[in-house]
């Protein structure tokens, strides 16, 4: 009986904690800010449960993950379960002091701890984690971010993000192991990152950032890839600390493999309505060239577009490469397949909550009906960005089922359209100019631009207010209208010596006519004031009433990295001026600019022509406040308004003239300071023609005598070099001319600065 006494008796001492009591009653203390029911709910325990100490320890843990306590106690007192909290501080205020190289907005993205939430120091320290994450991508790796926590009355806290950033963790050297082809110098000049050097101080490129790192590994491999080393590959890639740890050391170890060229090209035709030749005409490389993996997109590209030509807009091409290790060759099959066609069914516009869909619809070349095209859906895509309109374009197809049908959804992500914007620069003809303006490019959704803007210069004022309407009677049809006042104080400038003031009105209208030619029609009326020394001591009033037609043709290729172009723009107009006013004249203009990139399009050759004639009527006189002047920029080496007739009396001032032909030949070339500082040398050769004024200037009366005035339609060369930087704050242009040909009433102007900028 005493055995059985003792069993029992151990028995209740072991499974009474597991099998725990029955709840009758929930006691809650130590919360201030929460009522006790709250945390009673939060518990999930009901008035006659059975808890234990299991049960206790999940009642805790639940109570702890709700992040609104610092400290529980959850215990069983008989049938009472106790709940004693002290509540976590709630925050008032989140701050970041010490930052200087990150901007506070920037590092606040990074950061969860919110005000009016309760303190939770693993979220604060998940903050700081992300926080040096965004300095060690910008190379800060020896920042510190110490939080502070300040106690405030209430059970209120303050948390402070202390900063200390240090220097940046620069690259002082980039190395290679495995190469033979191409030297460290040359592979060093193929990736983005930079070593550190004094002179980078605009570029971030020189400081250490794993992923760039990964980024210039894929550089290197395509690098290889456009020369014929299919094998390449990226081995290794270390970073290590010099022993201060201040700057960072990279080794990239390669294996370079063999180099291949192309062997036997063909292409696997299934249309046979076009001839194989016509597309290996297509293909842009040569067996027995080096292979080159552009090129193959090239080709690619080419043969779409030649079967397109043919009807055949609908297929998919793929290179299928045979790799021959024994001639080092690789034959390429450009494998064409066939695709059914398919039809846009339907075009839904989503998130457009300011921009009309009629907007929207005009800037999409594809309407329902028409075939489907991904090409063309892309370029849709790329219209719509261009607006900036819209943070975000995606363009959604969907397959209509058991159809030959797609559905489109445009789904766009506005963003603010109107801009504030100012500007200041200098140059010869204007001396240091002011401006600012504001505009809106898409007014009141309906993709309409209005602009206001004024600018200051030392030798020209202006007030300029504009509206475009890019879908006129909602067609592809621009129109709009200007109104500026100009004020032009040319009497002390160069060899101008007059002074003007215009109050301009135009209206406008403007067309594709195809993808490359665009043609405007321009009507404008000026009321101009002018003050002339050389024909009166008086200012003298001016109507021009003028309309006129432009042509303009426009088709570059840019390469963006190296700011340079390949292609031709020109345009051609015609104007008349008459209809009663002061002056009576044609006006006829010519220009073309054509550029060609060489040697990686690192080089550039620029070659402009500008023309234009003014053909008196009713008479052959022109003011010459209207006429054509040469000289500054566009005639390097003189003077603006430097070359051409001279009057008698006053010799320092131009005649102008009625015609004038000029032009340039300009070679852009790369120098010693690395591409990322877009900084250009050039050497140029300009060259021109002054026609001359009309022929009431070639005397000049002073008093009772009549002197002949210094009259030439001659030609004029000069040459010279120049550095262009296109700065983050704008483009500088510094050139040294000096006059090849010239006169000797001409007036030179060696050294020529230019530059502007917007903020």
């Amino acid at each position: 009986m005493k055995k059985v006494s003792l069993l029992t008796l151990l028995s209740y001492f072991i499974i009474s904690p597991v099998a725990g009591a029955t709840v009758s009653r929930i006691d809650v203390s130590g919360n201030s800010r929460m009522d006790s029911e709250s945390i009673r709910i939060l518990s999930d325990v009901q008035i006659g449960d059975n808890v234990g100490e299991t049960r206790t320890n999940a009642i805790a843990k639940k109570l702890q993950e709700s992040g609104y306590f610092s400290r529980i106690n959850v215990r069983m007192s008989g049938s009472v379960l106790k709940i004693d909290v002290s509540e976590s501080p709630i925050i008032n205020m989140v701050t970041v002091e010490g930052n200087d190289e990150i901007s506070t907005d920037d590092l606040k993205k990074e950061i969860k701890t919110r005000e009016r939430s309760s303190y939770d120091a693993s979220t604060i320290g998940a903050d700081v984690q992300r926080m040096l994450t965004v300095y060690q991508r910008q190379g800060y790796f020896g920042t510190k971010i110490e939080p502070q926590k300040i106690e405030l009355s209430d059970n209120r806290v303050n948390i402070v993000y202390e900063i200390t950033e240090g220097h940046p963790t620069w690259i002082t050297d980039i190395k290679f192991k495995g190469n033979t082809r191409f030297s460290d110098r040359t592979l060093r000049g193929e990736i983005l990152s930079r070593e550190h050097a004094w002179w980078r101080f605009m570029t971030q490129f020189d400081t250490f950032d794993e992923d760039r790192i990964q980024y210039d590994g894929q550089m290197l491999r395509q690098f290889y890839l456009r020369n014929g080393y299919v094998d390449f590959a990226v081995r290794d890639t270390v970073g290590t600390f010099t022993p201060d740890r201040e700057y960072y050391s990279v080794v990239f170890t390669v294996d370079e493999g063999d180099q291949y060229k192309f062997g036997k090209l063909t292409v696997d035709n299934p249309f046979p309505d076009i001839p194989d030749d016509v597309l290996l005409d297509s293909i842009v490389m040569k067996s027995g060239r080096v292979y080159n993996v552009d090129q193959v997109e090239e080709t690619m590209s080419a043969i779409r577009g030649t079967i397109a030509d043919h009807g055949y807009a609908f297929i998919n091409i793929e290179p299928v490469p045979t790799k021959n290790d024994d001639t080092k060759t690789i034959d390429l099959v450009f494998k064409i397949q066939k695709t059914n066609r398919i039809y846009l069914n339907t075009i839904n516009i989503l998130g457009n909550v300011r921009t009309f869909d009629s907007v929207i619809e005009q800037l999409i070349p594809m309407r329902s009906g028409d075939p489907f095209s991904l090409q063309t859906i892309e370029e849709g895509r790329q219209r719509l960005m261009r607006t900036r309109y819209f943070k975000d374009v995606q363009m959604v197809p969907t397959r209509v089922a058991d159809s030959n049908m797609m559905n489109l959804d445009i789904r766009v992500e506005e963003q603010p359209t109107g801009e504030l914007s100012g500007g200041f620069g200098w140059s010869n003809i204007n001396g240091f100019m002011v401006d600012a303006g504001i505009t809106e490019n898409n007014f009141m959704g309906r993709g309409q631009i209005v602009q206001l803007r004024a600018s200051i210069a030392e030798y020209q004022k202006q007030a300029l207010f504009s509206f475009t309407e890019p879908y006129l009677f909602g067609r592809q049809l621009s129109g709009g209208f200007d109104i500026s006042y100009t004020m032009y104080d040319y009497s002390s400038l160069g060899s101008f010596g007059y002074d003007r003031d215009s109050l301009t009105l135009a209206g406008r209208m403007g067309w594709r006519l195809t993808d490359h030619w665009t043609q405007n029609v321009r009507l404008s009326l000026a009321f101009d004031q002018n003050y002339d020394i050389q024909v009166s001591p008086d200012w003298t009033k001016a109507r021009l009433y003028t309309l006129g037609t432009n042509f303009r043709y426009y088709n570059l290729d840019t390469n963006f990295a190296q700011n340079t172009h390949t292609g031709v723009v020109a345009n051609l107009g015609v104007a008349y001026t008459g209809f009663g006013g002061t002056e009576s004249y044609m006006r006829y203009t010519a220009d073309i600019v054509g550029m060609v990139n060489f040697w990686s399009d690192r080089w550039q050759l620029r070659s402009s022509l500008d023309f234009g004639y003014i053909q008196p009527l009713d008479g052959d006189y022109v003011s010459r406040v209207y006429r054509y002047f040469l000289g500054g920029e566009s005639l390097r080496g003189f003077d603006v308004a430097g070359v051409g007739s001279r009057n008698w009396a006053y010799q320092t001032y131009a005649l102008g003239g009625l015609w004038k032909l000029n032009g340039s030949t300009q070679l852009n070339f790369p120098i010693f300071i690395p591409d990322e500082y877009q900084i250009k040398g050039f050497v140029f050769m300009d060259y021109g023609v002054l026609g001359k004024p009309p022929a009431a200037e070639d005397t000049f009366t002073y008093g009772t005598i009549t002197y002949p005035n210094d009259i030439d339609d001659n030609w004029r060369t000069s040459a010279g070099v120049g550095i262009y930087w296109n700065t983050p704050m704008g483009p500088m242009n510094f050139s040294w001319g000096w006059p090849l040909k010239m006169n000797e009433y001409d007036r030179e102007q060696r050294f020529l600065l230019s530059f502007e900028t917007q903020f």
